[in-house]
């Protein structure tokens, strides 16, 4: 199996599982590269994602290091097998690779929840209003890159449309329901589009109005997305050099206890979208 110059975060998640498993068995780096029939350096590059690891060898590892949990062992198997080619594709090297990486891990979440205090969430966004947050960018976006960047957010969003559609939870400040990017027009267009998406049997929207008073995390965007087991749940947080992923299990429970503080403070959906229909209307 080749090398990859920049593996994706999906890639080098993998790799981070092998490497979790062996360190948990208390296996060098030498005892797990003899019992994969590999050298030391082709090891290392699997636990980096450089390099991939066939599934008889993961379930060699798993075996050799004594990890009992079978359903933990089976979605990593699962991450392993060939997958059909993401539409995301079609954008490397003409987009940041965070950008794919995002689409990526929302295409395998089995469920996902979001908090946005200034923004709304991106893939819940009309076009206008993406392309008017596209072009306050610093520096400034050339059009070309602007017009990818939409069509890449407009292919985003189909998940949610998909017979496969993952349970979506979306938590939304009133700070990012106020702003009026692209004007007043274009913001009453994107709350009326949140109200129709709310109606979505899959997707639960719940604000927390100015009113609520302080949070945790407050002013910090995160996506929580869930994986097929727990171990595999990944945080992704905006920032201003772009995405960053993580998944360390105290980080994974800082990230839950924060939305959990923060769905319980939300109103609840209907009081939601009664708060968003009041909002729309004064503009």
């Amino acid at each position: 199996m080749a090398s990859r110059t920049a593996p994706t975060e999906r890639q080098k998640r993998l790799g981070s599982e092998v490497r979790k498993i062996r360190v948990a068995a208390e296996l060098s780096a030498e005892a797990a590269a003899r019992l994969l029939g590999v050298d030391r350096s082709r090891l290392s590059n699997i636990e980096q994602g450089i390099r991939a690891i066939s599934e008889d060898r993961l379930r060699t590892l798993a075996h050799g290091c004594g990890c009992q949990d079978q359903a933990y062992v089976e979605a990593l198997a699962g991450m392993v097998r060939p997958a059909r080619r993401g539409w995301w594709e079609r954008y490397r090297g003409s987009l940041p690779d965070g950008l794919l990486d995002i689409a990526e891990l929302e295409a395998h979440a089995l469920r996902m929840r979001t908090a946005h205090s200034v923004h709304i969430p991106g893939i819940l966004q009309t076009s206008d209003h993406a392309l008017a947050v596209f072009r306050v960018v610093v520096p400034a976006l050339p059009e070309h890159e602007v017009a990818l960047r939409l069509a890449h957010r407009v292919e985003r969003q189909h998940l949610l449309e998909s017979a496969t559609a993952p349970d979506y939870v979306a938590v939304i400040h009133e700070a990012a329901l106020r702003m009026r990017f692209g004007g007043r027009a274009v913001a009453r267009a994107q709350l009326d589009h949140l109200l129709e998406k709310s109606e979505q049997a899959h997707v639960t929207l719940l604000v927390i109005p100015f009113d609520a008073g302080a949070f945790p995390g407050a002013g910090q965007t995160v996506l929580y997305a869930q994986g097929a087991v727990p171990q595999l749940d990944t945080v992704q947080i905006d920032t201003s050099h772009g995405p960053e992923f993580v998944h360390a299990d105290d980080q994974l429970a800082k990230y839950r206890a924060q939305l959990e503080w923060m769905e319980d403070i939300a109103l609840s959906s209907a009081a939601s979208r009664e708060f968003i229909h009041d909002i729309a209307r004064q503009l």
